[in-house]
């Protein structure tokens, strides 16, 4: 979900250890308003639970998701769904396809490093007049579980910002890139949504599974055992509440229409 091609993903792990992502995504549904007939795509699907929600309203959902092994998972879920493997930076309608009526994307756009190329696959694809939903993490997303992150690949001697994935903008700076390819913002809200990671202690190791993938890639595993424990340390005081972890997620929520 996501520029997936920067993170190894585990379909598997991510239905049974991080179903919230889908959970908290559906409020987003209904600021799409999907109607019967309507032609959606959605961009960044993961396994598919979303595209299945907003197909149920009886609209034509068609998922990309650079991950096969999500793709994958997704049409083994959901059969009566189109999905297939793309990259939102660079998707472009077949030569049979119309324009689609909608965008959504949930949790994914803030895995693209090419934001520009992203809006411009997007404005191809929307119909004049149809419409993005959109939400993903913002401005200091996850900040506390990054400097966790950083500070225990210092100890390793890597750089984490040499490589971070992510692309966490905010307002003005998103909307800006949405305008400059044709899109007209509507809505636009920069918020704060605690989210509880679930199991336990074990709820950080399983979002840095999940999520976090790059920052340990090449290490042996005591290396990365030693990192996990570092980061543990490093965000315990502020994130774990309860003997649980809650993410310190800020989410960007765009509503647009293509002009």
């Amino acid at each position: 979900m996501n520029e997936t091609k920067s993170n190894e993903w585990n379909a598997g792990h991510y239905d049974q250890k991080i179903g919230y992502v889908s959970r908290l995504g559906q409020s987003l549904i209904g600021l799409l308003q999907p109607a019967e007939g309507e032609r959606i795509l959605d961009i960044g699907c993961g396994t598919g639970d979303l595209a299945w929600e907003i197909a149920r309203s009886g609209a034509h959902v068609t998922g990309i998701d650079s991950s096969e092994a999500m793709v994958a998972q997704a049409a083994a879920k959901y059969p009566s769904l189109s999905f297939r493997v793309d990259d939102a930076q660079t998707f472009r309608l077949q030569p049979e396809e119309a324009p689609y009526d909608a965008i959504f994307s949930n949790a994914a756009l803030h895995w693209i490093r090419r934001p520009a190329d992203a809006a411009r696959s997007m404005a191809l694809a929307l119909r004049s007049g149809g419409r993005l939903v959109a939400e993903f993490g913002g401005q200091d997303n996850i900040a506390e579980i990054y400097q966790g992150i950083r500070s225990a690949l210092e100890s390793a001697g890597i750089d984490a910002d040499e490589r971070n994935p992510w692309y966490f903008p905010g307002i003005g700076e998103y909307a800006s890139v949405l305008e400059a390819e044709g899109f007209h913002v509507r809505t636009a809200e920069l918020y704060e949504r605690p989210t509880p990671l679930g199991d336990g202690a074990q709820g950080l190791r399983n979002w840095l599974d999940a999520f976090a993938g790059k920052f340990f890639a090449g290490m042996t595993e005591p290396e990365k055992e030693e990192a996990y424990v570092r980061c543990e340390a490093a965000v315990r005081g502020k994130l774990l509440r309860g003997g649980e972890y809650i993410a310190d997620y800020r989410r960007l929520r765009i509503t647009a229409i293509r002009l």
